[in-house]
């Protein structure tokens, strides 16, 4: 399971002009900007096997339901429009993509390590120094830290966690969104971004990662059948 090398350079390329885009432009040109992240999207797909495209896929549709819930129901962070901008969901399989392209460059050991150390000390920071009282993104770090001490995928949560922390200092940095300063209807205090925000997406990660093989032994079965019955009326 493996993505193109390029990817590593040529997604966080892509998803840092798409953001800085998106400060400029209005709803209608927001639209155009998800069709575009949706083409390219499905361009990185075709050279990878079925196996990688159906994680990424999973990744979006994954991702997708946490956006709706966390953004527009229950509210934790908002878009600059205060809407579910359309190139996120792609944009999900994108950071998904270049994690695995990632793996491919750095040794798994040290992804782990700097995913790690990066968490941790982003947590820490987060109770202590940072501007922003962070009690609810620290709670995320230990979970990341079980999956990069246990899980078998650990080098892709590490790489994906890299890549999703920098969008996020990005992103919350040039204004495309913006954390909640206390988690609705809790009070817990957050940052902007979270430190655990990383942590917490790799949730999509590892849904997408089980549930893969499954659908592609699914659709398999559908085909074989499908197969069968037009073999048996023809």
């Amino acid at each position: 399971m493996s993505a193109p090398r390029s990817y590593a350079l040529a997604g966080p390329a892509y998803l840092t002009a798409l953001l800085a885009v998106d400060t400029q432009v209005g709803w209608g040109a927001q639209v155009l900007l998800g069709a575009v992240t949706w083409l390219v999207l499905l361009a990185a797909l075709v050279p990878l096997a079925p196996l990688a495209r159906a994680q990424a896929l999973g990744v979006v549709a994954f991702a997708t339901v946490g956006e709706v819930t966390g953004s527009l129901v229950w509210g934790v962070y908002h878009y600059r429009l205060h809407n579910l901008p359309l190139f996120i969901p792609p944009a999900h399989g994108l950071v998904y993509l270049t994690g695995l392209a990632l793996v491919g460059i750095v040794r798994g050991r040290v992804l782990v390590w700097c995913a790690a150390a990066g968490a941790v000390g982003w947590g820490i920071a987060g109770l202590t120094v940072l501007p922003r009282l962070d009690v609810a993104g620290a709670i995320g770090v230990p979970l990341l830290c079980v999956f990069l001490w246990r899980s078998r995928s650990r080098a892709v949560y590490a790489a994906v966690f890299l890549v999703v922390a920098a969008l996020e200092l990005y992103g919350t940095s040039i204004g495309t969104w913006r954390w909640a300063r206390e988690l609705p209807g809790l009070g817990i205090p957050d940052g902007n971004p979270p430190s655990g925000v990383a942590s917490g997406y790799v949730w999509f990660d590892v849904m997408a990662m089980l549930s893969a093989p499954m659908i592609l032994a699914l659709l398999r079965r559908l085909d074989i059948r499908t197969y069968t019955t037009i073999e048996e009326t023809s």
